[in-house]
């Protein structure tokens, strides 16, 4: 029974594992094998909450397939090199994986099917990620599409019941003597510092096992009402998936398969909002295959002139560190620091604030989340940060600027998730929270320790940043 070397990257799973299960129909012994080369992944190599992920996957899958009786072969790259030699060594007849989008990626991964092919093997890759391909979906004239709602209601009219192939229970074994000895995980991904990263645990448990859990908990409660509750901060009212689908512990087909099969025990508002959100996904993928100079440029060109301030380390450093001085803020970076994560309406309320009110560029931001997001995502990350910024596709207009305490007060209107991650405004009453500097007295008696006044007055920032777009739209002279 020859071999099939199934190269494992962002598609840690068994369970609707398009790669294994080629190489299974090709009538081939698996070998499963994960290379790390963060390297070769250009200007965005993994941040440290992604490694920290991946690391605590990674021993997971391992043991998953420990358990089918197969094993998890962990080598660095460079990954050519590597997949060369590992199919030399193991006279391996073909080199299966899943697509990824990133164009570094992409561009190498081209050429790694290339020099795989010249040199006789069979190289293919398939498709893991996504409910649709990038190039699959396109506008009347054949372009690209740049609005999310007639993307979506093109994907929607093309839209097939999701497919799932379930895991054999056992995996063909393979000679231990016929393999090299591989690196140990704690050598390849070092664990982080001591308590660095042990928030995350306490909200995730990464690996297929956790995300088919996560996935089952949020069936069981959330998704039903989603469509007004995924937006209440205090609540655990998303499906908090994001981190499993990045890492591809759970397929989205796997995903929406499941919801679809509510049937009409789900109301038909809750399912079409969910299954929008993944839509949302499917178009940041369509729109970075499209457009691969998006995670640093401008999508849209006349913010190449954008006036942004100029970069301001104190102001930086305290919108990281959840030291603005506007309680909503505050509250989603410092849940962003302490657990991997930020619910999706703050990750909003947070990029206006700084690209609009504080008008730093909105790289600053994005770089940030990319290191500390466990979720960090090239796709949606570049897609969330342009929107908000008003520069990317199906862009908010920049004059739709977030009011941070307007938020607050409209989906955390008892400021529990304030009182939650910025504990110091605890103690006043719930209208102070949302805006302390406008009760400076009882401010200064019962949160001494928290910023007087917020980083820019909100309607300076405000008009700031819409002074700003106005001189944009102003033609030039001469």
């Amino acid at each position: 029974m020859g071999i099939a070397l199934v190269w494992l990257r962002d598609d840690l799973r068994l369970d609707d594992q398009p790669a294994l299960r080629a190489a299974l129909d090709r009538g081939l012994r698996p070998l499963p094998v994960y290379i790390h080369a963060p390297e070769e992944e250009g200007a965005w190599a993994p941040g440290a909450a992604s490694q920290a992920w991946r690391r605590r996957s990674l021993a997971a899958l391992a043991a998953g397939l420990e358990r089918r009786g197969s094993r998890l072969l962990l080598l660095r790259g460079p990954t050519l090199d590597t997949l060369q030699a590992l199919a030399a060594r193991t006279g391996a007849e073909a080199v299966l994986w899943t697509r990824r989008y990133e164009p570094a990626i992409e561009q190498r991964d081209a050429h790694i099917k290339r020099s795989l092919r010249q040199a006789g093997l069979h190289a293919e890759s398939l498709n893991g990620a996504l409910l649709f391909e990038p190039w699959e979906l396109a506008t009347r004239q054949g372009d690209p599409y740049r609005v999310f709602t007639p993307f979506w209601k093109a994907a929607r009219a093309h839209w097939r019941t999701p497919a799932t192939w379930e895991a054999p229970p056992r995996l063909p074994s393979l000679d231990a003597d016929d393999l090299p000895a591989g690196v140990r995980l704690e050598a390849l991904l070092p664990a982080p510092r001591p308590g660095w990263d042990a928030g995350f645990w306490q909200c995730f448990t990464p690996g297929e096992d956790g995300a088919r859990a996560a996935l089952q908990a949020f069936l069981d409660g959330p998704v039903h009402g989603y469509a007004q509750g995924r937006d209440v901060l205090a609540d655990a009212g998303t499906s908090r998936l994001s981190p499993h689908l990045h890492f591809g512990e759970i397929s989205v087909r796997r995903i929406a398969a499941s919801v679809l099969a509510a049937g009409d025990a789900l109301a038909e508002a809750d399912r079409e909002r969910f299954l929008a959100e993944l839509g949302w996904r499917e178009f940041a993928h369509h729109v970075l295959h499209h457009y691969p100079r998006v995670p640093e440029h401008n999508l849209d060109p006349r913010f190449d002139d954008f006036p942004w301030a100029a970069p301001d380390a104190a102001l930086l450093d305290a919108w990281r560190h959840g030291r603005t001085g506007v309680p909503v803020v505050d509250a989603g970076m410092r849940q962003l620091w302490q657990t991997g994560w930020m619910h999706n309406r703050v990750r909003m309320v947070v990029a206006s604030w700084l690209s609009k009110h504080l008008r730093q560029h909105w790289l600053h931001g994005a770089r940030w989340f990319w290191d500390t997001l466990v979720d960090a995502d090239l796709a949606n990350n570049t897609q969330g940060w342009q929107w908000t910024a008003g520069t990317g596709a199906d862009a908010a207009p920049y004059f739709r600027v977030f009011n941070p305490v307007a938020q607050a007060r409209r989906f955390d209107p008892a400021g529990d998730y304030i009182a939650r991650w910025v504990p110091e405004l605890a103690g006043l009453p719930v209208p102070a929270r949302f805006a302390p500097w406008e009760h400076p007295a009882l401010a200064r008696r019962m949160a001494p320790g928290y910023p007087a006044r917020p980083q820019v007055e909100l309607a300076a920032g405000r008009a700031g940043a819409l002074a700003a777009f106005a001189a944009l739209r102003r033609p030039r002279s001469g």
